[in-house]
């Protein structure tokens, strides 16, 4: 992986952070956090990992509403990116959090 590839990853997550609490005026999708961009080698798709706290619903549900606001996100990332051509985002569940948090109650089972 270049530099330029690693470089425009962290740029492209941090602003999509702030995307999601300046411009995106939908509540739902203000409780996402963004815990890695991967970008393929040619840049033109960025697989974007997110979580998000709640039951299966809510994460279903927050899935099916940044595949909706997909193209306004692209547009608000290509006003503040100075690249020529935005990637294709791809927003996919991480779910690394929940797997570390269930790996440390296993832990805490096996102390008592």
């Amino acid at each position: 992986m270049g530099y330029k590839q690693e470089r425009l990853e962290r740029i492209i997550e941090r602003e999509l952070g702030t995307i999601l609490l300046a411009d995106i005026k939908d509540d739902r999708l203000k409780y996402v956090t963004f815990t890695k961009v991967s970008l393929t080698n040619d840049l033109s798709i960025a697989t974007v990992y997110y979580t998000v706290r709640g039951s299966d619903e809510q994460k279903e549900m927050t899935s099916k509403n940044l595949q909706d606001a997909k193209g306004f996100i692209r547009t608000a990332l290509s006003k503040s990116l100075e690249i020529r051509k935005v990637p294709e985002l791809r927003f996919k569940y991480d779910d690394s959090l929940e797997y570390g948090e269930k790996i440390e109650q296993i832990l805490k089972g096996l102390k008592s």
